[in-house]
């Protein structure tokens, strides 16, 4: 059995994947981790004072040691600042999957360490299992509703290592099952949404508030002005509403396919196969990262271009600087900047970052 530092969110899963260990004997604490206070102002919710009310809560149900670690200054450092300069040179960052790799299981799980635990757990839906050879894997969470492998794809073997994700062995309803037979407050309370550890803020008016806007022309394929914009840091490739141009052909919306960066202009363009720019087949892929075995040689996997994304077939082959992937089928809107996690039935093999659309 081991000592494990729990991050309770204040939310059912990570409060769920407390109790499961418990139950399964280990040594247990529980941690919030203090990552955005609110004080500057944004519009939206942040409600970490209430999450962190819970998660008190859920470690005093529990009877087990709990501690605020401030990792405030870290946050705005790896995070924010990572999120503002991404939208900033015109690229689409994901906050998410960063959060976890710098963040849970990077600056988190340092001071877990130094604290004399062994391991860290969370409530993600996500499966880890001990291969042959001594190293960890990554497997899809039991629940295919909830499968959050995906945010996991820039992990390194060291850090799943040390990472446990009690919950994700199970269906959605069997951990409430859980908090509701251990009588935890947080049994009800409906899953978070928004930006990692930000709460419920639309990512437009959070960048907003740090990028100024700057309005250009929205242009389409041809270079035919048909509207302005505000910014292109406040839209993302394949965006089907929210530009302002209405579209003069029925049941056919125009969709953003470039971001003119030099001139400052959108280019939007129909939502189909034939449009210049919105469907690619080949990609680089890099700042790569891998759980187990490298990216050293050509390889036949699937591919997540973006979370909820169906598994596409590809192949990944490796070049200076990261691997080039061709898809089986032409993929819709690939953002520079997003995740691309790659996998092999239904172990995560690990991810990287679209740099490239190649064609």
């Amino acid at each position: 059995m081991a000592k494990v530092l729990v991050g309770l969110s204040g939310g059912v899963d990570s409060s769920a994947a407390a109790a499961l260990l418990i139950e399964q004997g280990h040594e247990v604490s529980g941690a919030f981790m203090k990552n955005w206070v609110n004080a500057e102002g944004l519009p939206g919710d942040c409600p970490w004072e209430e999450d962190l009310e819970d998660a008190l809560a859920v470690a005093r149900k529990l009877d087990i040691e709990f501690r605020v670690v401030d990792l405030i200054d870290q946050y705005k450092e790896r995070i924010v600042d990572y999120l503002v300069e991404g939208y900033r040179v015109g690229i689409t960052p994901n906050p998410d999957v960063w959060c976890n790799r710098e963040m849970k299981f990077g600056v988190f799980l340092d001071y877990a360490l130094e604290q004399g635990f062994e391991s860290v757990a969370t409530g993600h839906y996500a499966r880890r299992r001990l291969l042959s050879s001594g190293d960890a894997a990554v497997l899809k969470g039991a629940d295919p509703n909830k499968d959050q492998s995906y945010f996991l794809a820039m992990m390194t073997q060291r850090q799943v290592k040390h990472a446990l994700f009690p919950v994700g062995e199970m269906l959605k309803p069997e951990v409430r099952e859980v908090a509701l037979r251990h009588e935890l407050p947080t049994a009800g309370k409906k899953d978070s949404q928004g930006i990692c550890f930000i709460g419920e803020i639309k990512m437009r008016d959070f960048i907003r508030h740090y990028l100024p806007d700057s309005p250009g022309e929205i242009v389409d394929t041809t270079g035919k002005m048909l509207g302005k914009h505000d910014g292109l840091h406040l839209y993302t490739l394949g965006q089907r509403k929210g530009h302002g141009v209405a579209s003069p052909r029925d049941g056919m919306a125009y969709v953003v396919v470039a971001k003119d960066l030099e001139n400052n202009r959108l280019v939007v363009g129909w939502d189909e196969a034939e449009t210049a720019g919105l469907y690619a087949t080949r990609c680089k892929v890099g700042m790569i990262s891998t759980i187990n075995e490298p990216f050293d040689r050509p390889m036949e996997v699937e591919a997540l271009p973006r979370y909820r994304a169906k598994p596409e077939p590809c192949r990944i082959s490796p070049i200076e600087g990261g691997v080039e992937v061709t898809f089986r089928n032409p993929q819709r809107a690939l953002a520079i900047g997003q995740i691309c996690a790659f996998y092999e039935g239904g172990r995560l093999l690990g991810g990287g970052v679209f740099e490239a659309i190649l064609d």
